[in-house]
């Protein structure tokens, strides 16, 4: 295990439990999640070393990897994302005119065939050797491993997206340094990364699915995603909700929580906190919208 010693967003070195959770997808193993005494920014720690962190993907239920359809769950997943790929792409033409598109843990690339159909040129990183297979069969897709970031030249993209991404990212800060690096410099940076300040992550505690310990290694709120992309000269320049995220991660929680899926609970809890994130914005799962501020 590694043990983070300094705070990714402050750099501090003092930290207070904030949960423990449990690997409820491969290993049954629990994880402490800490929050930073200094800053607030919450964090998975300790970690799995890197080289060890592949195999808490090992699920056939983990569906970026294996676009699975098994059980209640994942078929409700599927019908919502092929509305939400739709909308993805089309947030696209309301930010600019490009079409150079980069995006990173695509997975296995509906969300770029989605758009390649739109007439973007598209490019995509994917770690998974399984996931970027299907996505080069299914799509014939231009999709690379994770290392081909640092061989892509300076101010390449009019727009990065990271679908539920960046909270799997092992070196945080190096990564932001890369996206800002290949952003052209009127360019867009997508984020989009769960809020454990949301509703359903304070009903569920321990059990809300999005904690999804040890490969979430971060844990976002608006104020903390903010200040961290701040820090690297990246200022937000809109941030909108992803309402069907509560419903889907309240029926993981559910499961996690009492052993079975209530499908009316569920949309109960998912319903009261999208109402609540209109009202304070603290929606489940918000998508971060980032400009360079320094050219």
């Amino acid at each position: 295990m590694n043990t983070i010693s300094n705070c990714p967003l402050c750099k501090g070195t003092s930290f207070e439990k904030h949960l423990i959770c449990k690997d409820y997808s491969v290993s049954k193993e629990d994880f402490t999640v800490v929050k930073c005494s200094s800053c607030g920014f919450t964090f998975t720690n300790p970690i799995p070393e890197e080289n060890q962190l592949g195999r808490y993907y090992e699920s056939e239920d983990y569906i970026s990897h294996s676009n699975t359809s098994k059980g209640i769950v994942n078929k409700l997943y599927q019908i919502v994302r092929n509305f939400t790929l739709k909308k993805k792409v089309k947030l696209l033409g309301t930010l600019s005119n490009g079409k150079n598109l980069l995006d990173i843990g695509c997975g296995t690339g509906e969300y770029l065939n989605q758009a390649q159909q739109s007439g973007y040129q598209t490019k995509g990183i994917e770690p998974s050797s399984v996931a970027r297979e299907q996505a080069i069969k299914n799509f014939r897709l231009s999709v690379s491993e994770e290392g081909e970031i640092k061989r892509i030249e300076n101010k390449s993209f009019d727009f990065i997206t990271m679908w539920h991404v960046l909270e799997h990212v092992y070196h945080l800060n190096d990564r932001i340094k890369e996206l800002k690096r290949i952003l052209k410099n009127d360019g867009y940076l997508i984020i989009a990364v769960p809020n454990h300040e949301s509703y359903d992550a304070k009903h569920y505690k321990e059990y809300w699915a999005a904690y999804d310990v040890p490969i979430h290694l971060y844990h976002f709120t608006p104020n903390t995603i903010k200040k961290l992309f701040e820090n690297h000269g990246l200022s937000l320049h809109k941030t909108l909700p992803m309402k069907f995220d509560s419903f889907y991660v309240s029926m993981l929680s559910e499961k996690y929580m009492n052993g079975k899926v209530n499908l009316v609970k569920a949309f109960l809890i998912g319903l009261i906190s999208n109402l609540k994130g209109k009202k304070d914005e603290t929606y489940s799962s918000q998508i971060y919208i980032f400009r360079k501020t320094e050219l």
